[in-house]
């Protein structure tokens, strides 16, 4: 039986992945300080799968290169890691502790893959934001939304990184590492650039997974607030998608090792913040919704489209869950799990 390591395992993508992995019949061990919120209560709700027995879970944290770590590592053959610190706010509120979960916390997880000799694959969950503000990509303001003028398909992996916040720091430094690590020791990673994944199990929040945080603070009546103008573009990708695209990957890793692959809802799934989603909510609501207004956050882009090309190219890969699909399906998940919600907001 193959055995996974989720890092990062009781968030929101750890956990789709975990179950995914499980219903595939592997060994699943999930690695995770539970810091995050509702990360346990994903744990419960996991621990009552059919298969929970090849279920493991491990209290650990990254930023200490400990042996509960490397003997994981150790025990692997794959590895999926997603723990993080992942909001641009609060990388500027406290720098160091982002640095040190997401560069020194990777840094750990990779020596620990290094020194195991057990050459498992590991993806790493990166972010568009190492593509910096964009600021020299020229766009266009229309009535709902901002466009890009001369990019058709979106940003592509070939765009010149550019490390914006101390947050685009972290997760950009840890990027480019594991990007080495393959050329310097030759071990099998991948680099997955994600954008606004979204869906169940997701306890989002203003400033990271804003696309269930509207859907939740609206089911628990919770005041929400707009930054900017609300025609910030976003290309969405629903968790189904997302995971479909980390199994063809592994399943085609001589192609996809030692490459990043911009993993987003690309050019078909993009939405305005507001003021394309706000219809899509008074809909599913059934009534107006009304928001509160504030200035711009730092590092916040005014679109970010992915040219998730290169994906289908190597990997037959393409999203399939169109936006509106998948907002109702999450939408779906908060109404059913409103008790579980109302603990945390």
């Amino acid at each position: 039986m193959k055995k996974l390591l989720v890092i990062g395992g009781g968030g929101f993508i750890g956990i789709n992945s975990a179950l995914r992995y499980l219903d595939k019949g592997y060994e699943v061990s999930i690695l995770d300080n539970f810091s995050r919120k509702g990360s346990r209560d994903n744990i419960s709700w996991l621990k009552k799968h059919k298969k929970s027995a090849s279920l493991k879970i491990i209290e650990a944290d990254i930023r200490i290169n400990d042996q509960k770590l490397k003997k994981a590592a150790l025990e692997s053959d794959l590895i999926l890691h997603f723990a993080a610190q992942v909001a641009v706010t609060t990388s500027v509120i406290n720098p160091r502790e982002d640095f040190e979960i997401n560069a020194l916390g990777t840094f750990n997880v990779l020596e620990a893959v290094r020194k195991s000799g057990n050459s498992p694959i590991l993806i790493y969950a990166s972010t568009n934001k190492v593509y910096g503000e964009l600021e020299d990509v020229r766009i266009v303001e229309e009535k709902t939304r901002y466009s890009f003028k001369g990019l058709k398909f979106g940003i592509p992996e070939s765009r010149n990184l550019d490390f914006h916040s101390p947050y685009g720091c972290s997760k950009g430094a840890a990027d480019q590492y594991v990007r080495d690590y393959h050329r310097i020791y030759n071990l099998n990673t991948v680099v997955f650039r994600q954008s606004c994944i979204y869906g169940p199990h997701q306890f989002g929040i203003e400033d990271q997974g804003w696309v269930a945080w509207f859907i939740i603070a609206l089911v628990l009546g919770k005041k929400i607030t707009i930054y900017g103008n609300g025609k910030q573009v976003r290309d969405v990708l629903y968790i189904d998608d997302l995971l479909d695209a980390y199994d063809l990957a592994i399943e085609n890793i001589k192609n996809t090792r030692g490459k990043a692959y911009n993993i987003g809802g690309g050019i078909l799934n993009t939405i305005s913040v507001w003021h394309e989603f706000k219809p899509i909510l008074e809909n599913l609501f059934q009534k107006k919704i009304n928001v509160e207004s504030s200035e711009w956050r730092p590092g916040d882009q005014p679109i970010f489209i992915s040219d998730t090309r290169l994906a289908k190219k190597d990997f037959g890969w393409e999203p399939k869950i169109g936006v509106k699909e998948g907002i109702k399906m999450l939408y779906d998940w908060v109404h059913e799990n409103k008790a579980v919600l109302a603990k945390y907001f």
